[in-house]
């Protein structure tokens, strides 16, 4: 008798067979040993049947076949891999074979890969054991096998595969149709189109309302400006603390240097609790700044005499970010890189399959324990790698390493499925095959895993506040003291009296040495002197457009676009799709055109198709927008596939959800409401 492997890609199987160190020899579609054959899908091989399959009549859209929800569904196998299919059901029939490995990727996904080939290929009596890797490497193969599970215990997870086809399917056809047939005419003649579908889907109407509202946002924006009052405040070799006028006039000009103190009306101020103040650091009028600055000047000549009011020096700590899950390291790269989520999600499970990292589709930004007791391989493994060579042979040196399981970085309850994309320390020799952008992003993969073995930055921040006839300016800085991770994860750019052009932050200003000499010598109490004021003019900013990397973080997080890790980490599981699917969805949003991508920037505009189908929505399916609402489905298909949701449930929730839907938008007769949003929009797409 022999075991049948069936992976989910032919490169995987081949490496399968080679791992096992099978003596196999090539036939069409599969390996053949002695003991063993492998085979593999190309992806899906089976999909959901059209509804004429079900019904003829179903083929012409039509209100009253709708809702369209059968009892049970059909399938049907994908005609242009009909021949892999055959050979992969002769081979899981064969009367020889009595164990089959399922060696598709890890995840819901592939798992329903397998379960519709089985099903479709009517497999009984056989004995079905589960692999389940983390990575493509050899010991990470053979332990799979060897820790195979059978197939029962991953029921569930299977449960929430057929569910989610099944909701996206039946959501996509029932709501695709009966908005189309209820608005698509509307729309074709108001835009001068043949005509026009609406596509919508669970997740996908979702995202399109997240990018429609912020471009919205934007639109709506009022600009207020404002006016900050600044003194300018020389220090350096010229300049001691206490020094006043004498010291500032003897200044050489050429190697004088300033520091930028920002008014504020603290309590005590003349202008406490003002009308004309724009918050408590700026004024609504340019004339109401220009009267503070006559009463700081008035009868006296520059420089004018300051008191140290305030002087503040503390140490602060910067840890090292949590490890790369999909959707951070799809941020990232979106950001630095300038690449779409897709583009990164190709890379990765590239540098994946040629076993460089870890399995790519995982929401989780930590390590589990038991990986963490072997990470010594992970970092011996990078010696090889150049960029990475002399940080890992610290790491290796100072032991730093051997308690990474004591960390935030290490915890199996924030692991689902797969812990974070970390490298495996293998697969080198391919690193050259994977083009530049390829080895761009295993870089930034490298330099995150290592940074979790160094201590935090150290920085050491100021705060000075100066007083002048009774008001306060404030000033602080910062210095990096200790670079800690950041000297492998790369230290940022200094970027001097940095300001934000909404008047809220504080702006620091990065210490020079002599800025620090200076700092160290100022004494609370003792005198400074501003050599004059100024305004300077700002205005408040609207909302930021969404980028292909910032738009995956905030499907992540259930439609906020929240960037503190931790923060992220509690709401967990709560987000829109899933890692597998995010990429996929903003792809096809951009296909269909309802939205833009700027390839330069990356950023993510809706299109004026794409406004007037979230009119029609936001009409007649509003909760289809929600993304609370969106994130509590995906919600719903985890607690199925751990078992506290049951599929009938979660099936009647989904059923009654599509015929409440379905009647509301059938009852309803109006669509003037189409005209006026046209003739709102038609002034923002000339």
């Amino acid at each position: 008798m022999k075991s049948l492997y069936i992976a989910e890609k032919p490169s995987v199987a081949q490496e399968f067979a080679r791992v096992l160190g099978m003596n196999m020899s090539r036939a069409d579609g599969y390996l053949e040993g002695d003991n063993a054959v492998v085979t593999w899908c190309v992806g899906h091989l089976v999909t959901m049947s059209y509804p004429e399959v079900y019904d003829p009549e179903m083929k012409r859209w039509r209100m009253e076949t709708l809702p369209f929800l059968p009892e049970e569904f059909k399938y049907e196998v994908i005609s242009s891999v009909k021949k892999q299919f055959s050979t992969v059901k002769k081979l899981l029939t064969r009367k020889d074979i009595d164990t089959i490995y399922v060696c598709t990727d890890s995840g819901r996904e592939g798992e329903y890969i397998y379960r519709l080939v089985e099903q479709m290929a009517g497999v009984k009596g056989k004995k079905r054991l589960r692999v389940w890797i983390d990575s493509q490497t050899e010991d990470e193969i053979k332990r799979g096998v060897r820790e195979a599970k059978d197939l029962s215990e991953y029921d569930n997870l299977a449960a929430s595969a057929y569910l989610r086809a099944k909701e996206d399917y039946l959501m996509g056809i029932n709501f695709s149709r009966l908005l189309t047939l209820k608005y698509g005419n509307v729309i074709s003649s108001l835009m001068k189109r043949d005509r026009t579908v609406i596509s919508v889907g669970r997740v996908m109407t979702c995202v399109l309302g997240m990018c429609v509202r912020r471009e919205r946002e934007i639109r709506d924006f009022v600009k207020t400006p404002f006016y900050r009052v600044l003194a300018q405040i020389p220090y350096g070799k010229n300049t001691s603390a206490g020094a006043g006028a004498e010291a500032a006039d003897a200044a050489d000009e050429g190697a004088q240097k300033f520091i930028t103190a920002e008014f504020r009306a603290v309590p005590g101020s003349r202008y406490e609790n003002h009308p004309a103040l724009y918050k408590e650091n700026g004024f609504k009028e340019q004339e109401e700044a220009q009267r503070l600055i006559a009463f700081l000047t008035e009868g006296e000549m520059s420089p004018y005499a300051m008191e140290i009011a305030g002087r503040e020096k503390k140490k602060e700590k910067k840890n090292p970010p949590l490890l790369f899950n999909l959707a951070e390291l799809q941020n990232v790269c979106s950001r630095q890189l300038k690449i779409s989520p897709d583009q990164t999600l190709k890379v990765v499970q590239e540098l994946y399959e040629k076993k460089l990292v870890t399995y790519p589709r995982t929401d989780a930004r930590v390590l589990s324990s038991a990986v963490a007791k072997e990470i010594g391989k992970n970092l011996k493994g990078l010696l090889s790698y150049n960029h990475a060579a002399p940080f890992a042979q610290e790491i290796l040196d100072q032991g730093s390493y051997k308690n990474i399981g004591k960390t935030r970085y290490t915890n199996d309850k924030q692991i689902t499925d797969h812990y974070a994309i970390i490298p495996t320390g293998y697969g080198f020799g391919a690193l050259g095959s994977v083009g530049d952008l390829g080895r761009a992003v295993y870089e930034r993969i490298v330099r995150r895993f290592l940074s979790i073995f160094y201590p935090p930055a150290e920085y050491e921040k100021w705060q000075l506040i100066f007083t002048r006839r009774g008001e306060s300016f404030f000033a602080s800085f910062k210095a990096l003291n200790d670079p800690g991770y950041l000297a492998v994860a790369g230290i940022p750019k200094k970027a001097a009296g940095t300001e934000q052009n909404d008047g809220n932050g504080e702006n620091e200003t990065e210490a020079d040495a002599d800025l620090l000499a200076w700092l160290a010598s100022l004494k609370k109490g003792g005198k400074a002197a501003a050599a004059g004021f100024e305004i300077k003019e700002g205005e408040t900013s609207p909302p930021k457009r969404y980028t292909s990397g910032s738009m995956i973080l905030a499907m992540e997080n259930a439609g906020s676009l929240i960037e503190d890790e931790e923060l992220r980490a509690q709401i967990k599981g709560s987000g829109i799709g899933t890692s597998a699917t995010r990429a996929e969805i903003l792809k096809k949003l951009v296909a269909i055109e309802y939205m833009k991508l700027n390839k330069k920037t990356q950023v993510l505009t809706p299109t004026f198709l794409g406004e007037m189908i979230f009119d029609a929505v936001d009409h007649s399916i509003r909760s289809l927008l929600n993304p609370e609402l969106t994130a509590s489905w995906e919600k719903g298909l985890s607690g199925v596939a751990e078992g506290t949701i049951t599929e009938e449930v979660y099936k009647e929730k989904l059923y009654s959800y599509i015929i409440r839907r379905t009647d509301s938008v059938k009852g309803r007769g109006d669509t003037s409401f189409l005209r006026d949003s046209y003739g709102k929009l038609t002034a923002f797409y000339r």
